[in-house]
């Protein structure tokens, strides 16, 4: 509302504009027109209650000062990072209407699809989703490998802010670990070198460095969503650390084929912890990171498809249960344990031959299915589960 862009916007500096309009209780609207907020009593939470619409939803409206409402808007977030009014949910054809005047050469929808197109026109999984971006961005490469480089630098820095930011997590108080950790792991690197598990430490760790930036109100890249922001970059991190350094087309090749996994899944489920609880971030996080993974150390087509059936198949019926409603607890190290299964689903796949019993197009059906049976207090309402039952250390939260 302050007119700030979250991919332009300082991540240390955002946190003080946040306190000076805490304090001063005025916003600049769009930067130019100051208005009074006040951010305890102009910020409405109905807890309990939700749109009909969608679970996550937001109402904003504004009234001149004789309170008459002058502006009304329902707005939704349906997963990924995107966000659209009542209204453009309500008729998806005309938020969608832009993607009708810009064809793409490649149009797919199912895994299915997308394999025999490979197959028929020689590409792999990222050339093609790439060719699909340059079409969309008006034929320029440099454009979309300037958008991907992009993409990889802010997941990298997120990485290396998370890794030396202490103190706490708000509200909930609990102490930040990622910055402990890597001291931890650097500290004594002769040491690390023998220790057979040091490789998944550091990858857990750049997860978890990752989700404790989104809980603290960081910069981070929806991949696919926030709340599963940490298992993307992190499984890159490994690739660039310790399989390929320096490889920047390996780099692009790797979101581009995550990228396409992640639009097979939005299409045909839900990215929408909301709609379809944990299986739909995380499992699909997790899924999109193992094909990259697979893709980009030179596995067949099948193998890739495999590696994110895998990777989704393990993760069904997962709950989304966070505690007190914070993407603290579970959500941050199980970004790290979802890194971790994303790595192994990639070698199970590379070491068969691409030939399995289930079809990714059929476990995305199957998430979906069973998403929607999902009881509503196991998707993102805190509610059920963990959020209830934990008893040991329960958060206690600060203001």
């Amino acid at each position: 509302m302050a007119g700030y862009r979250p991919d332009t916007i300082d991540p240390d500096e955002a946190d003080q504009i946040f306190e000076n309009i805490k304090t001063s209780k005025l916003i600049e609207l769009a930067g130019k027109h100051p208005i009074e907020f006040d951010y305890d009593t102009h910020l409405i939470f109905h807890n309990g209650e939700t749109l009909p619409e969608h679970p996550n939803g937001m109402r904003i409206f504004a009234s001149d000062k004789n309170g008459v409402v002058v502006y009304y808007t329902s707005y939704l977030s349906i997963g990924g990072g995107f966000v659209v009014s009542a209204d453009e949910f309500n008729q998806p054809e005309a938020a969608n209407s832009s993607e009708d005047t810009c064809p793409i050469p490649y149009p797919f929808r199912t895994a299915a699809e997308l394999l025999d197109l490979c197959h028929e026109h020689n590409l792999t999984i990222a050339q093609l989703n790439i060719e699909n971006e340059v079409a969309r961005h008006n034929g320029d490469i440099e454009l979309v490998n300037t958008k991907i480089d992009g993409i990889w630098e802010v997941m990298h820095a997120c990485i290396e802010r998370g890794l030396r930011m202490e103190g706490t997590l708000p509200v909930s108080g609990l102490k930040r670990r990622s910055a402990d950790m890597h001291k931890k792991l650097t500290s004594n690197p002769e040491a690390m070198l023998m220790d057979h598990f040091a490789i998944m430490d550091w990858v857990t760790l750049f997860a978890m460095a990752v989700n404790e930036e989104n809980a603290c109100g960081g910069r981070v890249v929806t991949a696919p969503t926030n709340g599963a922001a940490g298992v993307i970059p992190a499984t890159l991190a490994y690739y660039t650390r310790f399989i390929s350094r320096n490889n920047q087309q390996g780099i692009r090749d790797f979101i581009a084929t995550a990228a396409a996994i992640g639009s097979l899944i939005k299409m045909n489920a839900s990215i929408s912890g909301a709609e379809a609880g944990c299986q739909a971030e995380v499992g699909s996080a997790c899924s999109m990171a193992a094909a990259a993974l697979a893709a980009v150390q030179g596995a067949t087509m099948e193998q890739v498809e495999n590696a994110a059936e895998i990777g989704m198949e393990h993760h069904l019926g997962m709950t989304c249960d966070p505690i007190a409603g914070l993407v603290q607890i579970p959500c941050i190290e199980r970004n790290g344990m979802a890194a971790i299964k994303a790595i192994t689903a990639s070698r199970l796949a590379m070491r068969g031959d691409g030939d399995h019993a289930v079809s990714l197009d059929s476990c995305i059906e199957t998430m979906y299915r069973t998403g929607l049976d999902l009881q509503a207090k196991y998707r993102e309402t805190s509610l059920g589960g963990l959020a209830v039952y934990a008893k040991a250390q329960p958060i206690k939260l600060v203001s």
